[in-house]
C-alpha cells in the first residue's frame, strides 16, 4: 500500500469538512494546503501595485532560473480567487503560485475589491486592470507577451471570464482580449440570474442586475481559447448550467475549448487539487492546466510526500 495513503485520507477529509461549511462560490483559506506548500521551488515579489485602491495589489511568483522554459518563453498567468466576491485575499493562494511557477509559469495572484465596499462591475474593472498590468509587464518579468492567460476559480473564474469575453473592460484600458493566449475557468458561475444567494445579491445589486453582467451573454467567435474544469457533482455552482453551457456556446462560436469534469472532486477540492503536495486527492487537475499553458505535463521532481 502506498506510504502516502494515510496523509491522503487526512488531507481529503480535512478539505471535505471545509467544503461542507462554505456558501455559494466561497473559497475560504485552506490552511492545511498552505502548510504543505513548498517554499523553495519559486521566488516571489509581494504587494505589487496595479492600481490606486488599497486592494489593487498582486503577488508575482517566478520560476527558479533553472526551470524550463527559459526566460522570455514562459507563460504569464493572472489568477483570481473565489469567495462570492465577499471574502478572500491573495496570500491564501500561495499554493496556486507555487504549483504553476515551479513548473515554468510566471503567476500573478491578484486581490480585487469586494462587495463590502463595491458592487458590480468594480471587481471586473479591477480584474481587467490586473490583466492589463500583466500584459504591460510580461516581457519585463521574463514572460512571453504572446502567452498571457487569465485564470480563476469560482467567483474568480467569473472575473476571468468577463475579462476574456466582454471586450469593454480591457478596451477601457487600451487593451483587448485578443491579446490573451487563453482563459481558464475552474467551477465558474457564468449564468446565474435570477440571484438567490444573499452575498451574490449584494455584489450584483439585485434585482437591478442587468443581463450584460453574465459571461454567457458575451460569447463570440473572438473569444480566446478556453480551458474549463468543474466537479461533476458540484452542489455550489451547477456545472451543467455553467461549465457545460459555456462550453457549448464557445464551441458553437468556433472557439477552441477544452473541458474536464471530475467525479471525485468537489467545488473546493477542485481548487485544492492544484496544490503540489495534495493534487492527488482526487483528480488529475494539474496536467491539463500545464498542457493548456504549453508546459511539460509532468515533472519528476514533484511527487507526493513519502
Amino acid at each position: 500500500m502506498p506510504s502516502h495513503l494515510p496523509l491522503l485520507r487526512i488531507v481529503a477529509a480535512a478539505l471535505a469538512v471545509v467544503a461542507g461549511a462554505l456558501t455559494l462560490g466561497a473559497c475560504s483559506p485552506i490552511k492545511l494546503v498552505d502548510r504543505l506548500t513548498p517554499t523553495d521551488t519559486y521566488t516571489v515579489q509581494n504587494d505589487i501595485v496595479y492600481g490606486s485602491e488599497p486592494r489593487q495589489r498582486l503577488d508575482v511568483y517566478q520560476p527558479l532560473a533553472r526551470t524550463a522554459p527559459a526566460a522570455g518563453h514562459r507563460p504569464l498567468v493572472v489568477f483570481f480567487y473565489g469567495g462570492t466576491w465577499t471574502t478572500g485575499e491573495r496570500a491564501q493562494y500561495r499554493f496556486v503560485g507555487e504549483a504553476l511557477a515551479s513548473r515554468g509559469a510566471i503567476v500573478a495572484v491578484a486581490d480585487y475589491r469586494l462587495s463590502h465596499e463595491v458592487r458590480y462591475p468594480a471587481f471586473v474593472q479591477d480584474s481587467a486592470r490586473a490583466v492589463k498590468w500583466g500584459l504591460d509587464n510580461a516581457a519585463r518579468l521574463g514572460a512571453d507577451p504572446a502567452q498571457v492567460y487569465v485564470m480563476g476559480h469560482s467567483s474568480g473564474a467569473y472575473n476571468a471570464a468577463m475579462v476574456a469575453l466582454d471586450p469593454r473592460w480591457l478596451q477601457a484600458l487600451g487593451a483587448s482580449p485578443r491579446q490573451l493566449a487563453g482563459w481558464i475557468g475552474l467551477a465558474g458561475p457564468y449564468d446565474f440570474l435570477p440571484i438567490g444567494d444573499p452575498d451574490v445579491k449584494r455584489a450584483f445589486d439585485w434585482p437591478r442586475t442587468m443581463p450584460e453582467s453574465q459571461p454567457i451573454n458575451h460569447v463570440s467567435a473572438a473569444a480566446p481559447r478556453t480551458l474549463l474544469m468543474a466537479a461533476s457533482r458540484d452542489n455550489l455552482v451547477d456545472p451543467q448550467r455553467n461549465t457545460a453551457q459555456m462550453a457549448r456556446k464557445l464551441e458553437a462560436a468556433g472557439v477552441p475549448v477544452e473541458v474536464h469534469t471530475f467525479d471525485n472532486l468537489s467545488h473546493i477540492t477542485l481548487m485544492g487539487a492544484v496544490a503540489t503536495r495534495v493534487q492527488w486527492i482526487g483528480g488529475p487537475v494539474v496536467p491539463p492546466l500545464l498542457r493548456f499553458l504549453g508546459l511539460a505535463p509532468s515533472d519528476p521532481s514533484h511527487r507526493p510526500p513519502q
